[in-house]
């Protein structure tokens, strides 16, 4: 899949590593020429200076071929503008935009864009929410050991046992919304698409819990 990344700060570095290994394509675009030194060595993407919301940039940098358009920039603003470009005038599915005021995550989520906050494993946030469909929720337990993600259900799982995502000490599905409608379910609860599974999981078990998701496929 080829990805645009727009920002190429820490965590739009960090993602061209990930992404990478996995095989994608990259095309990342930042104002400040400089901004690319942070690339790991021997990058093999394409680096575009521009503003991440100008249309010509973004035609440079193949998103009327992309997959996936993720924002990280320093600014709120131009991650909401860029993200809605993406989203509404090139038609890309996969969009997610780091935000830094929570208080704007209710307007990304009316466009129908992903968000991700400021914190140090958003590089980890983002390749989730694009692949696994796994979205870090707010709600984080101690220092942090044990999260609340929110996993929307594709076509792939449905008629899947919602126990296939749960595991005894390590995750527990504890509500699955359907419609709009949360419910507790119960042992011989199946999915449907479209459900959206919030599930307690502990962190180092993600890794685990990523893999069942990628087992549905």
């Amino acid at each position: 899949m080829h990805v645009v990344i727009g920002g190429c700060g820490r965590v739009g570095s960090q993602l061209t590593v990930n992404l990478a290994r996995h095989g994608h394509t990259i095309s990342i675009i930042d104002k400040k020429p400089d901004a690319f030194e942070r690339l790991p060595p021997g990058f093999e993407g394409q680096t575009l200076v521009g503003m991440v919301f100008d249309r010509e940039t973004l035609e440079q940098a193949g998103i009327r071929d992309a997959g996936a358009y993720i924002a990280v920039t320093n600014g709120d603003n131009s991650n909401i503008v860029s993200a809605r470009v993406a989203k509404e005038h090139y038609n890309i599915e996969r969009v997610v935009a780091r935000i830094y005021d929570p208080r704007r995550a209710e307007i990304y989520q009316r466009l129908g864009i992903k968000t991700v906050a400021t914190v140090r494993w958003a590089s980890a946030e983002i390749y989730d929410v694009l692949f696994h469909g796994i979205e870090h929720a707010e709600l984080a337990i101690g220092s942090g050991d044990i999260v609340l993600l929110r996993v929307e259900i594709g076509a792939h799982m449905a008629g899947a046992m919602v126990s296939s995502l749960a595991e005894a000490g390590k995750s527990l599905v504890v509500a699955v919304d359907r419609m709009g409608t949360p419910t507790i379910p119960g042992p011989d609860a199946c999915f449907q698409e479209g459900d959206v599974a919030h599930i307690i999981v502990a962190r180092d078990e993600i890794d685990s819990l990523r893999a069942k998701l990628d087992e549905q496929h």
